[in-house]
């Protein structure tokens, strides 16, 4: 089964024919619309995706640009030369390379036997990973950082974690889902993706290159997940007190590292809840916005419908639509 995978992805691609029998380097429109060159996720994935699987080109020099989402290099086979920030970095077969949104890179041309694999996966995908982990350490940290925006530092995290089976199956198991959808595929792909990076943690002696935004992450980590957990009912003053945080220093971390207030946090997380609601239960209207802590309908109607572009009865109405 892994010879038949790999002999397809060894496989010359339409692009790649073109680069081998016309020209020597990329068309910079089928990754990004911007002068700057800065790859946009628009372009790979569809409206509602959060994480997908691309082939890296091949046989030309790749140059040096930045992404508007987190991408991780996998070797799947081969390697992959490249310059990361200040660093050359040659990442070998079963490495993984996680890269933000902020660090300018130069790829050099792979050989035909060179198969990378690029994860482009939206921040937002890691909002539920965070809500679990409850210590500081290097992955939350880049996570944190990249996912809420908070500076323009370019920061990568480089696993030399190819001797790792458990790594090794899960990406193989997300990248299968990925490439051969079912029914159940997206959320099968957010497990796998939650035990990926917990399994990294167990293995951060494995990070041989890392540069962090060093922060209050250990108070934003346990705020996120806070209001994961409470978001019916949370307040700033409660999670001050669990934190022994004045409300005010607190308030100002969160915003200062998130780029967030407390209250806009939690408006996104109520939202996003109502959403789940809406789509996976038969409680009425008057029910969901009770269970996601809105006492104001009208007020909830109109953040509802500045979020999703609907009201809550349209967004139900288009489901059965659908």
């Amino acid at each position: 089964m892994q010879y038949d995978f790999l002999s397809e992805l060894l496989k010359i691609t339409e692009e790649e024919e073109e680069i081998l029998q016309n020209r020597r380097e990329i068309k910079k429109d089928i990754y990004s619309n911007q002068s700057n060159f800065i790859i946009e996720s628009e372009k790979f994935l569809g409206k509602d995706n959060m994480i997908m699987v691309r082939q890296h080109t091949r046989f030309v020099d790749f140059p040096k640009h930045k992404h508007n989402y987190i991408e991780i290099n996998y070797v799947y086979n081969g390697e992959l030369n490249q310059n990361v920030g200040n660093q050359k970095i040659s990442l070998q077969q079963g490495e993984l390379l996680f890269l933000n949104q902020h660090i300018d890179h130069e790829i050099e041309a792979c050989a035909k036997k060179d198969i990378i694999i690029n994860f482009i996966i939206q921040p937002k995908f890691f909002d539920f990973v965070l809500s679990f982990l409850t210590t500081e350490n290097r992955v939350s940290n880049f996570l944190i950082s990249s996912l809420y925006n908070s500076t323009q530092n370019g920061q990568f995290l480089y696993f030399k974690v190819a001797a790792i089976t458990s790594i090794q199956e899960l990406i193989k198991k997300i990248i299968f889902e990925i490439m051969n959808p079912s029914f159940l595929s997206e959320s099968t792909i957010k497990l796998y993706m939650g035990l990926l990076i917990i399994d990294l943690i167990k293995h951060a002696d494995k990070v041989e290159h890392t540069e962090e935004y060093l922060a209050q992450h250990f108070l934003i980590v346990e705020s996120l997940k806070y209001i994961d957990e409470h978001f019916k009912d949370a307040s700033l003053y409660e999670l001050a007190t669990k934190l022994n945080q004045p409300h005010y220093f607190l308030s100002k971390n969160i915003k200062k590292v998130t780029n967030y207030t407390f209250k806009e946090l939690l408006q996104e997380k109520r939202l996003i809840k109502a959403k789940e609601l809406l789509e996976s239960t038969d409680l009425s209207i008057t029910s969901v916005i009770d269970q996601v802590g809105y006492e104001n309908i009208s007020y909830f109607y109109r953040i509802f419908k500045n979020k999703y572009n609907k009201t809550p009865k349209q967004f139900r109405e288009h489901l059965v639509e659908k």
